[in-house]
């Protein structure tokens, strides 16, 4: 179906074919921009480039639009200006509305590798025209590009669409999730940094966190306070982070009630598995066992140049005392390390500037230590993978806790599960990019710690607390940073309010929200006068003032 455009001001009407151009220009650099989430090789790049250097030198593109049904899915139908050669999909019914929701169910429920393997291997359907059916219409240029290219196109939709995720609209309150969590056998936990902010360990992107600190600081010579954790920087400068390494050292802590909290699941059956994007090991330091940490941890080392890998235990001692450990087998104690070479000038005890950094020798010899911590541009081994793609089939229940899911491959985790298993997060923000069935914000301590008064669990000591408590000594313990307090309904929403919340604006839209609400209900029901509280009555005026914290 052709679209009714008004022409542009600045254009004259009849020149169509730039608005076609513009559209192209469009499509390719959101494919581009979708790098970011989909992994793109360098080949699939140059395609869109090339394409794009084309439509740059004046090359114009004939598009084809595709409406949306009220139900939004695609009709299918195409441009008339378009020419029977573009459309390798030419005389193919339309979807229909049942065949869409089929498929995005089968994406959905069965992640993306199931949804490639049956309709493009199996019943070997065109990728352009299932991009069709996922909402997506691809110039005539895009749907002439290598198989990779197209398959990339594909990933992004059905990322784009493992986005949407529906709500479940049984689960709403903390009684739903203290029956999610009860009935739960294979329970999947994703934790971040706040469950260890209260052990003394900084978050890594708040505004009071790690890297506002190291900037703030300006202890460290770095541009940015990411090259803290780039391999690249290391490799150069390994003393700048073995000068810092120290503070965030898990010997220095103590697990939380968030640790202890997982535990409990796994010592009563629930626990699936802990993806952590933590570093710490506190969740091993407090007994749990099926954990996964996903960027690496301080508990192994590897030499970068020889790759022996040992516990890390052995380079403890060089982490407290700031240095930089040397792997003993490309170092060994009897090496004679290389002197720096002298200009006559320094030999002679005179400033040579220009020779001031020559050496024959780099500041570190080769053999460097480092923590088995995934830096930035390091790849990840494919523990990961394997074990996602063995959870992904038996999860009954995803809680997420203390993280804003914004780094990859935890933030990737919610588009591989089933959007028919229930979501509960616990975090101190809400997170606007996933869609949970049951919010929980505050402080994730507080909130687990009611959880489990209302679950009639006692959450033990850590193990290492009762198997060393010497050692422990030494150690900061965690301390509450709020005092438990009954937890505020927004509404009757599904979101709840714990001390520490901090929702922004999107939480004051939402109060605004359910505040119209509850005066539509009550003038539908025919109440004028007052609205029953908890503790009092509150007049309508009121119930329009009322914030729900």
């Amino acid at each position: 179906m052709s679209e009714t455009r008004e022409p542009s001001p600045s254009r004259e009407p009849s020149l169509e074919s730039d608005d076609e151009e513009s559209l192209l220009t469009l499509q390719i650099q959101a494919f581009l921009e979708a790098s970011e989430d989909v992994d793109i090789d360098q080949e699939i790049m140059e395609d869109l480039v090339q394409v794009l250097a084309k439509t740059q030198e004046g090359k114009t593109a004939e598009t084809v639009y595709v409406d949306d049904d009220a139900d939004g899915t695609s009709n299918g139908q195409r441009n008339d200006k378009q020419s029977p050669e573009s459309s390798p999909e030419e005389g193919e019914p339309e979807w229909t509305s049942q065949e869409v929701k089929a498929m995005l169910y089968h994406l959905k429920e069965r992640g993306m590798s199931s949804f490639i393997k049956e309709y493009v291997l199996q019943k070997n359907i065109a990728i352009p025209r299932l991009l069709e059916a996922l909402g997506v219409s691809l110039c005539p240029e895009l749907r002439s590009l290598r198989p990779q290219t197209l398959l990339y196109f594909l990933k992004v939709a059905m990322s784009h669409q493992l986005r949407r995720r529906d709500k479940l609209d049984q689960y709403n309150t903390i009684a739903d999730a203290l029956k999610l969590i009860q009935s739960s056998k294979r329970a999947l936990i994703l934790t971040g940094a706040g469950i260890s902010v209260s052990c003394g360990i900084p978050d890594f992107r708040s505004r009071d966190g790690l890297y506002a600190s190291i900037k703030a600081r300006g202890d460290f010579d770095l541009d940015d306070p990411q090259q803290m954790f780039d391999i690249e920087f290391f490799r150069e400068n390994p003393s700048v982070f073995y000068s810092f390494a120290h503070q965030i050292y898990p010997s220095n802590f103590t697990p939380s009630p968030c640790h202890r909290f997982i535990r409990s699941m796994e010592m009563k059956g629930k626990l699936l598995r802990n993806y952590t994007q933590n570093i710490d090991t506190l969740e091993t330091l407090a007994g749990v066992q099926r954990v996964l940490q996903c960027h690496g941890s301080f508990a192994t080392a590897t030499c970068v140049q020889c790759l022996r890998k040992v516990p890390g235990s052995e380079i403890e001692s060089e982490i407290m005392a700031r240095k930089v450990p040397l792997c003993p087998v490309c170092n060994p104690p009897d090496a004679q390390p290389k002197k720096r070479k002298q200009t006559r000038k320094q030999a002679k005890g005179q400033w040579d500037s220009d020779a001031e950094d020559e050496s024959d020798t780099p500041d570190h010899p080769p053999g460097i230590m480092k923590p088995d911590i995934t830096f930035f541009g390091e790849k990840l081994d494919d523990q990961f993978d394997r074990a996602l793609a063995e959870d992904r089939d038996q999860v009954d229940l995803l809680i997420i806790i203390g993280t804003s899911l914004k780094v990859s491959p935890v933030a990737e985790i919610l588009n591989h599960l089933p959007h028919s298993i229930p979501q509960i997060l616990i975090n101190k923000t809400p997170i606007r990019h996933i869609n949970p069935d049951i919010i929980l914000l505050g402080n994730a301590d507080d909130i687990v710690l009611h959880l489990s008064q209302e679950l009639s669990w006692d959450l033990d000591a850590p193990a290492s607390e009762s198997a060393s408590p010497t050692h422990i000594n030494k150690k900061r313990p965690y301390t509450p940073i709020y005092e438990s307090a009954k937890p505020v309904r927004v509404g009757n929403s599904h979101v709840w309010l714990f001390g520490g919340a901090e929702g922004g604006l999107w939480l004051e839209n939402l109060q605004r929200e359910q505040a119209q609400q509850i005066l539509n209900e009550t003038s539908r029901n025919g109440i004028e006068e007052t609205v029953s509280s908890n503790t009092h009555d509150l007049t309508l005026r009121e119930v329009k003032k009322q914030k729900f914290v």
